[in-house]
């Protein structure tokens, strides 16, 4: 008798605030996808780039000295789901005039199916969806 897993898939990883979170983190979530089979999906690589944008932008503004963020990946069989949560104050949001530093959330609103910032007791979530 075949049994399905069960259902949402969860992974979740964390990160110190160091450079290095970047690429570690887009290796987490490059070997999630290739474990829940996504790894061939036409949209893998957008997913990557969110993650890296997303991670960056809390390193950046998003976690204190000392501090660090939460990668949370989700899929449900439907819709993946990359959340960004960081103990940092204020509302990302994307700047009117993008300069060099500015894009981050502009590439994520484009690559992503949905995208917005949810509220944490200490802190934000910053998260993208992906629909499959």
């Amino acid at each position: 008798m075949n049994v399905e897993p069960e259902l949402p898939h969860q992974r979740d990883q964390f990160y110190g605030r160091d450079r290095r979170s970047v690429p570690a983190a887009r290796r987490f979530a490059g070997w999630s996808m290739k474990y829940w089979g996504l790894d061939d999906w036409g949209r893998a690589e957008d997913v990557l780039l969110c993650v890296s944008e997303l991670v960056t932008n809390a390193l950046v503004h998003g976690v204190p000295p000392g501090r660090g963020l939460l990668l949370r990946l989700r899929y449900d069989g439907e819709v993946l789901r990359v959340e960004v949560h960081d103990s940092g104050p204020g509302t990302p949001r994307i700047a009117d005039e993008a300069d060099e530093g500015g894009r981050g959330l502009l590439l994520v609103a484009a690559f992503a199916d949905k995208w917005g910032v949810g509220e944490r007791a200490l802190g934000k979530l910053v998260w993208a969806e992906f629909v499959v």
